[in-house]
């Protein structure tokens, strides 16, 4: 009876927790005018293992970019150390303190690979950074685009960032020996902001299509009230058109011929983003290929979707790593900062490197380009454009 006691009581706290979340998503301002802003601040975070390699290799592109105004100080490159995962482990803590208020004195960050500790690893049970970030900075839109034009692909995925199953992450209980139970949390607010912002995307685009992918005929409370918001937010956009699906059976439709070329604008709960992001990558060449964005309203934060790959460096190999990921997130950095013809221009010279052209080709390994001759690849096909 203790241990339900106990179970109980813990429930509670976070429940309050969730409480004290949703009033401040009730006072969110608007989304940051970049244009209304002095200085852009960048905060460049090299993270774990081949994080530090392929980051300074995106910072080096973007500096090339953006080389007038960082010359009439209109932005600035900064770099952030410490979010390492010998720091974080010393400090017991997914993102220092000391850190975060570094990161909370940026508008945007490029952030590498971090290293998520689980069972066995020589590392204390902390949260996951990338988790962590979303959760301090409110990055509640994870946006990924897959983009495989000859195969008729042209998608954009918004996964919620901050409610799910990842939100509760690392708050389960062990109620004793037998059980242990984890969380998911839906909130009606953070449901509706991450709706909204697909609706508006597939608007603005043109490309006025979403599909909103959840398990609400099994998981019918959380997942079910995903989806009742999305039924209301659709009758706000009559010129969109909108579908659901499943996440089960989407998983399918995605490698399914006749239907992939049916979807556009996919937004889903934390968990199914994840997992269907992942397997979307694999078209255009992987998740070492693709990157990702985090969207709040007053921060943002782009990076790789991939993980840190510390044998790369144990073995000598971190300066072989791929840096197209990052340097893809740093095409999204740009279009949200409102470069959009450098944005264009990036991704053009991304794709001719890397999948018409390829001159130059990472392979991982000594047989293949290092990060920085392929940073410098891209940077000479800038200049030819």
């Amino acid at each position: 009876m203790d241990r339900i006691e106990a179970a109980k009581e813990h429930f509670g706290k976070l429940i309050e927790e969730q409480f004290a979340r949703i009033e401040k998503m009730k006072e969110e301002k608007d989304f940051i005018d970049f244009d209304t802003l002095d200085k852009v601040i960048i905060g460049v975070v090299g993270g774990d293992g081949i994080g530090p390699f392929i980051t300074a290799q995106a910072q080096r592109v973007l500096e090339f970019l953006l080389e007038d105004e960082i010359k009439a100080e209109k932005v600035e490159l900064r770099t952030i150390d410490g979010l390492t995962i010998e720091n974080r482990a010393a400090q017991n803590k997914a993102i220092p303190d000391d850190v975060l208020e570094e990161l909370k004195k940026c508008h945007i960050i490029l952030k590498g690979p971090t290293t998520t500790p689980r069972a066995g690893d020589p590392w204390p049970n902390i949260e996951s950074a990338n988790v962590a970030m979303r959760k301090e900075l409110d990055l509640f839109a994870n946006v990924r685009p897959v983009k495989v034009p000859e195969q008729g692909i042209d998608w954009m995925f918004y996964r919620e960032n901050t409610e799910g199953a990842y939100a509760l992450g690392s708050k389960g209980i062990h109620v004793n020996d037998d059980l242990a139970v984890d969380f998911t949390v839906t909130t009606k607010e953070g449901s509706h902001r991450i709706i909204k912002s697909a609706f508006e995307y597939a608007k603005k685009s043109g490309k006025n299509k979403v599909t909103v992918i959840t398990k609400a005929n099994v998981v019918k409370t959380t997942d079910g009230k995903f989806l009742d918001v999305a039924k209301e937010i659709a009758k706000d956009y009559p010129g969109v058109e909108w579908d659901d699906w499943y996440i089960d059976i989407m998983t399918a439709k995605l490698i399914d011929e006749k239907r992939r070329t049916d979807f556009k604008v996919m937004v889903l709960p934390n968990l199914y983003g994840d997992i269907l992001t992942d397997e979307a990558a694999e078209f255009q060449g992987g998740v070492g290929t693709a990157g990702s964005a985090n969207i709040g309203k007053r921060y943002s934060m782009f990076e790789a979707i991939h993980g840190s790959a510390p044998r790369m460096v144990s073995e000598g190999r971190g300066n072989y790593a791929d840096p197209s990921s990052i340097i893809r997130a740093a095409v999204m950095l740009l279009e949200h900062m409102g470069k959009q013809d450098k944005a264009d221009a990036l991704a053009k010279a991304l794709d001719i490197c890397g999948l018409t052209e390829k001159k130059l080709v990472v392979t991982g390994r000594t047989d293949g380009a290092s990060s920085e001759e392929y940073a410098d690849y891209i940077m000479e096909t800038l200049k030819n454009l």
